[in-house]
């Protein structure tokens, strides 16, 4: 249980100004079914989840404490610095015919498959009870997809999401900072 709190609070901060949540409002905005586009986000977010939980739950017996430290601080790292850029605006998927549900889950599952959630979600399932993270990250991730439905493509872009997404990776990079050089002990 102790992995969840820490993959919620992380998947909601890394998903917030990140590609996944836009893309669910731009399908909002052209399938005007925020339902499905909010039940296709969670499928495509846990499978991703999903996906990083089992790989990390297979390093939990073979990585030492301070191995599952590091490893939890390069993760937030890379979280911090892939934050500090814009991210390219998502494909629209205009081309794709699956319909509402099957067009978001597999559009926001593509787009998210190796991002920095799940490799967050990689890191805190090493410490055991890698569901736990995956159910938490899963959570996180939707909550801030739902808020981008619920408000639209032009009234999510109007947030001021940059500023956020570089005030988060700054709390990523102070963080994984922190937990990395306690990992190798200097601090």
């Amino acid at each position: 249980m102790e992995a969840f709190v820490p993959a919620f609070l992380l998947a909601l901060l890394s998903q917030i100004g990140d590609r996944p949540p836009l893309l669910a409002a731009i399908l909002v905005d052209r399938y005007r079914r925020p339902i499905t586009i909010l039940f296709a986000a969670f499928a495509a977010h846990a499978a991703g989840n999903a996906i990083a939980a089992a790989l990390g739950g297979t390093l939990t017996a073979t990585l030492t404490p301070e191995a599952k430290s590091l490893l939890l601080a390069v993760a937030l790292l890379f979280a911090g610095v892939t934050g500090l850029w814009t991210s390219r605006l998502p494909s629209r998927l205009d081309r794709w015919r699956l319909g509402a549900f099957a067009t978001s889950v597999a559009g926001l599952f593509i787009l998210a498959l190796g991002e920095r959630t799940q490799f967050l979600t990689f890191a805190l399932s090493t410490g055991g009870a890698p569901w736990f993270a995956a159910i938490g990250a899963t959570l996180g991730a939707t909550i801030v997809s739902a808020a981008a439905l619920s408000l639209d493509e032009t009234r999510w872009s109007a947030l001021p999401l940059r500023q956020l997404r570089l005030a988060i990776a700054a709390l990523f990079l102070l963080a994984g900072t922190v937990i990395g050089l306690g990992a190798l002990r200097l601090f």
